[in-house]
């Protein structure tokens, strides 16, 4: 029973022809799971009850009606899906944060005193980042190129996703986050169109846009802008990765400089987690796409391998993922269903690792990979070690907001992932727990104080949040900072 799959059939039934216990019978008979029932309303004569179910699949929450409908005196109403209900309208809304009850309130917050702010920020665009949304605003940018696990469906079928992050955003770390998706998929035209929009905003989130454009995009936004941008489906990947396996290696004994990781899938997320590794102290590294290993000795069209060759794979080594997999401590997949078998665990070296992240079906299946890994790790919700990139963007974000910085870097990165893996405390950490729950509200706080102290150590911070400093004499604006700071967190 998938019980993220949830129906709603509505039905008006005769009290004096059927008992809600002939429905609820015919329910079971057929499969489905009651786990809620609401009146709706009730007279001489009939009910009307919304009876909410989990089902395997549409069809079967279709069936259940149908049945439903064929027992005497019943008639049933309407299905609806759960999940479609959630997204009636969009998942997300802007409210003031100051209730306009007066002339004297519309005066100050609209015209004439909104001109005073204007003329201000005119003489010094540095308020801005005081004075409007920017300093707490964050645009999920997509083109819907390369979304979830369904490829190029198009900016409008793109939204809901990039609503759900604008969720995620804001309750997860206060951050106002805006879905922005372009219906363009050229890369000159979607970085026009974010510098443009630049000015509203204090950083730029990069969502399911397709390889290899997106490291072009990336590129070139981050040189042109002095606002942080980030491309979650590369770096937020990348981070998460990194924060799991610092963990599973403290179960395993091992240090990150001694092992051997092969990284399966060498698209966006297989090469930011690749450089994320190297730059946390892995030496040795070995890709694979579907051709096999990526080497030296091969000429690629993709410019992204060429270059990935020239810093992974020391021993050149070549063949498929069951030759260069022997040995190795660490298997990350971000690639598709299936291309990881037992015999090539078996190869692996004593207390194997294994992150098979391809959703919604990983490389191997974690029951049947069980007996022979010491470690796994999924990027799905039902199975322990779910890598997910919720830990990561809501604290990067509060962070480099909150300094002001004008990137993120891998310094900052880097803080992030042991930021992550440091909530998880020695007593807590197992085979099955590496990884803190989404939910724990230390993540993003943790993250956000770990990538502030990256900015300022690496030169990317133009503030250091009131909170942070060791006196309120040395801040600029320490009043203002500290209420948007509380603001930020409510």
């Amino acid at each position: 029973m998938n019980k993220q799959l949830t129906v709603t059939i509505r039905v008006k039934y005769g009290k004096e022809k059927v008992a809600f216990g002939t429905l609820a019978t015919q329910i079971g008979y057929d499969g489905g799971d009651i786990v809620g029932i609401d009146v709706i309303s009730s007279t001489k004569t009939h009910h009307i009850r919304d009876i909410t179910v989990n089902v395997t699949d549409p069809e079967h929450g279709q069936m259940l009606g149908e049945q439903l409908a064929k027992l005497e005196g019943v008639e049933v109403i309407h299905i609806s899906d759960q999940t479609f209900l959630l997204h009636v309208g969009g998942k997300i809304e802007m409210k003031p944060k100051h209730p306009i009850k007066s002339r004297h309130m519309l005066s100050k917050v609209y015209t004439p005193g909104v001109a005073r702010i204007c003329t201000a920020i005119a003489d010094d665009p540095d308020k801005a980042h005081t004075l409007t949304i920017k300093r707490n605003t964050v645009a999920v940018v997509s083109d819907g190129t390369a979304v979830l696990g369904l490829g190029d469906i198009g900016p409008a079928a793109a939204m809901p996703v990039m609503e759900g992050k604008a969720m995620l955003f804001k309750q997860l770390a206060g951050v106002d986050a805006f879905p922005i998706c372009l219906d363009t998929k050229d890369p000159d035209e979607i970085v026009r169109i974010v510098k443009a929009m630049a000015p509203t905003f204090g950083g730029i989130n990069l969502e399911d846009i397709s390889s290899p454009r997106c490291f072009e995009i990336e590129a070139r936004l981050k040189e042109e802008l002095d606002i942080p941008v980030f491309h979650d489906d590369q770096h937020g990947t990348a981070v998460v990765i990194l924060a799991g396996l610092i963990n599973a290696l403290k179960v395993c004994g091992k240090r990150l400089e001694d092992i051997k990781v092969v990284v399966n899938g060498i698209g966006s997320a297989g090469i930011a987690c690749t450089k994320m590794l190297l730059t946390a102290g892995v030496r040795h590294v070995i890709g694979v796409e579907r051709a096999g290993a990526i080497c030296r000795d091969i000429q690629y069209d993709n410019p992204q391998w060429t270059m990935y060759a020239q810093m992974t794979n020391p021993d050149n080594l070549s063949g498929a993922l069951s030759d260069v997999i022997a040995g190795a401590d660490v298997f990350i997949g971000v690639s598709a269903p299936g291309v990881l078998k037992i015999e090539d665990i078996q190869k692996m070296a004593v207390d194997p690792i294994v992150f098979a992240m391809a959703n919604p079906i990983p490389e191997i299946d974690p029951d049947v990979a069980a007996p022979f890994v010491r470690v796994m790790a999924t990027g799905r919700s039902d199975y322990p070690n779910q890598i997910n990139n919720v830990h990561c963007f809501p604290g990067i974000f509060r962070g480099a907001l909150d300094c002001r910085a004008t990137d993120i870097n891998e310094e900052m990165k880097l803080a992030a992932a042991h930021a992550i893996a440091s909530v998880v405390t020695d007593d807590q950490l197992s085979e099955t727990y590496i990884i803190p729950n989404v939910f724990n509200e230390q993540v993003a706080k943790s993250v956000r104080t770990a990538v502030i102290k990256a900015a300022h150590q690496s030169g990317v911070a133009r503030k250091m949040p009131f909170d942070m400093q060791s006196s309120e004499a040395e801040s600029s604006e320490p009043a203002i900072y500290e209420e948007q700071l509380e603001l930020s967190w409510n």
